[in-house]
């Protein structure tokens, strides 16, 4: 079978779950009907649906300090067209995100900028997304236990197995940037491990050497612009975190307190980073309404908040994205080569 047909499967598989989660999964675990929840979503609206999309705007908007401070030189209309125009390529299929990133080369290299500084970039942005999602669940433990609202033990084993994962992450990626000899081991671990995946293909650098020439780069950026870049997620998680608030009010979910809908919001954020359906949908919804529902939110109004919720924060980012692209392609290009003989000329 050849790798495209096996891509094509792939992707017809996690599609089709996608559907049997949304359709079947969803409203049996939410214990309700699509019946009853689309009469509630009726009951929103319309200065509440702009609403809601203005806050998707401005989380959107802080995500692109996280973008601007990891690639010097982009400015943020383009990263805002950029990201948006990712994610809608990765929510539209399983484990998009290769997709997506390969639609970011794409865009950031017709701008002018060098492959290796998108990679620094497409690495250091990844550890941040993946850290903060992580830290979800962490912080929602620590609100819960300041507001003595009760720790769930849903909440605190998916919060122990973030801080593990993400202590593991971290650790790699300190001692990457913290010591030559660490990356260089680390670099040979991988070299050693994904062999076999480049036997066919002609190489000029190995792995180790990558990460040792990738690590400089890394360390500047990271230097650099670390603060920035955690600003931006903390303003983007935090957009939509009231956004998640503000839904849950609008549908009747308003017996729960803020610590334990951040919790749910936590659940969710962390599970859109699974990749066996296009951006976690359907795992997502299922995993967060099961948290409200035995939380004791109202099994209608619970599912009918996550479904709006998943529609602002995943459906809508395929529209923005056909803009996104339409953007882009009336955008000025440049090659690498040409940006680097106009910087050169105007020194």
């Amino acid at each position: 079978m050849s790798r495209r047909a096996k891509q094509v499967i792939r992707v017809v598989i996690g599609l089709a779950l996608t559907v049997v989660l949304l359709v079947w999964g969803f409203p049996k675990v939410a214990k309700t009907t699509w019946g009853d929840v689309f009469a509630h979503v009726e009951t929103v609206s319309w200065w509440q649906g702009l609403g809601f999309l203005g806050l998707v705007l401005l989380g959107l908007g802080c995500y692109t300090f996280t973008f601007t401070g990891s690639l010097p030189g982009l400015s943020h209309w383009r990263a805002f067209i950029v990201n948006i125009c990712g994610s809608s390529v990765s929510n539209l299929l399983p484990g998009g995100g290769a997709v997506g990133l390969a639609a970011t080369y794409t865009i950031l290299r017709s701008w002018g900028f060098k492959n290796r500084d998108v990679s620094t970039s497409a690495i250091v942005t990844g550890v941040w997304n993946t850290l903060a999602r992580i830290a979800l669940p962490i912080v929602a433990i620590v609100m819960l236990w300041w507001g003595n609202d009760g720790l769930p033990r849903e909440l605190t084993s998916l919060a122990w197995g973030g801080a593990l994962t993400g202590l593991s992450i971290l650790g790699v990626f300190v001692a990457i940037l913290a010591s030559e000899r660490s990356a260089q081991a680390i670099g040979k671990g991988l070299d050693r491990l994904l062999a076999p995946l480049f036997r066919r293909r002609n190489r000029t650098m190995s792995i180790d050497q990558l990460v040792t020439d990738m690590r400089n780069r890394i360390n500047e950026v990271v230097r650099r612009g670390w603060l920035q870049m955690t600003l931006g997620m903390v303003g983007f998680f935090g957009f939509y975190y009231v956004l998640f608030v503000l839904i849950m009010r609008a549908v009747g979910v308003d017996m729960l307190p803020l610590g334990i809908l951040f919790a749910a919001f936590a659940i969710g954020r962390l599970l859109t980073a699974v990749g066996i359906t296009p951006g976690g949908v359907g795992v997502m919804e299922i995993a967060s309404v099961a948290a409200l529902v035995a939380w004791g939110a109202p099994s209608t109004e619970a599912m009918s908040g996550i479904f709006l919720f998943s529609i602002f924060t995943h459906l809508m980012e395929v529209p923005l994205g056909a803009l996104g692209w339409l953007a882009w392609s009336m955008s000025p290009k440049a090659a690498p080569e040409e940006v680097e003989a106009a910087e050169a000329a105007h020194h």
